[in-house]
């Protein structure tokens, strides 16, 4: 039950582990209105890293991301773990502005985190200059220590774009499950990336994903396959409200009396 609104925060490009918001196991959480300028993630969403997360199993769900405008050179506005074990789900990021940003929305999770990413909805992105609009990574190598349980895998499924909108980007995308653990239902509708005059030859990358595109611009991958105009309206946002939606500021008055 965790509403921040109207946020500023400023903190040097150049400066890693400089993330803006980090919700981390938590449930019902609106974050909106913010301005993010960072060295790292403008928001991480987190539920606890490997053996550890997965014990306490206390996953971030229920969490709306609107109006948020982030400047982040070297890391990403929205980033999806890499700390995940207690699992992630039901997270609504809509009107993002990113500028500047090295990626718009990344997955980060490896063999040996277990837990899931599952049923994350975005629409109404807008990126200017970035190296990546969307990433994803199995491959985030780091552990908390040598415990962690190497067949300890995550579910990474039902991840909707839709409704996005980039100017000068390096890379569309690079999309990299774990071979034998492929992230799946993955959903991109509506996307028109324009790239960047000395952009990579190959604008897509794919490996062990699938789902399906429509309306998206520069074609996707193979393991991505165009359902044609009569899906652009797939991907589908849910229309029915979290319980933090409900919740609204007191609206305080103030009178002065001179004397």
């Amino acid at each position: 039950n965790i509403l921040v609104q109207g946020i500023t925060i400023i903190a040097p490009v150049t400066s890693p582990n400089t993330d803006g918001i980090n919700p981390d196991s938590c449930t019902n959480t609106r974050i909106e209105d913010c301005y993010i300028v960072s060295g790292d993630d403008c928001v991480a969403v987190k539920s606890g890293w490997d053996e550890y997360g997965i014990a306490y199993g206390m996953p971030t769900k229920q969490l709306v991301i609107r109006r948020l405008t982030c400047i982040s050179p070297y890391s990403a506005t929205i980033a999806l773990g890499s700390e995940m074990s207690g699992g992630i789900q039901d997270v609504r990021a809509e009107d993002i502005k990113a500028i500047n940003t090295e990626s718009g929305v990344r997955i980060k999770t490896a063999v040996g985190r277990g837990g899931y990413v599952k049923d994350i909805y975005v629409r109404g992105m807008t990126m200017h200059t970035m190296k990546w609009a969307f990433w994803m990574t199995g491959n985030y190598g780091s552990h908390a220590d040598n415990h962690y349980d190497p067949k300890a895998l995550p579910v990474i499924q039902g991840i909707n774009y839709r409704d996005i909108v980039a100017d000068n980007v390096s890379m569309a995308a690079r999309l990299e499950g774990i071979s034998g653990d492929p992230f799946t239902g993955i959903c991109i509708a509506n996307a028109t990336i324009g790239m960047a005059a000395k952009h990579k030859k190959v604008p897509w990358t794919c490996a062990d994903i699938g789902g399906m595109t429509s309306g998206v611009t520069p074609p996707p991958c193979e393991l991505l396959p165009d359902q044609g105009p009569e899906k652009i309206r797939a991907c589908d946002f849910p229309t029915e409200s979290l319980p933090i939606d409900m919740v609204e500021m007191k609206k305080c008055t103030y009178r002065i009396n001179y004397l």
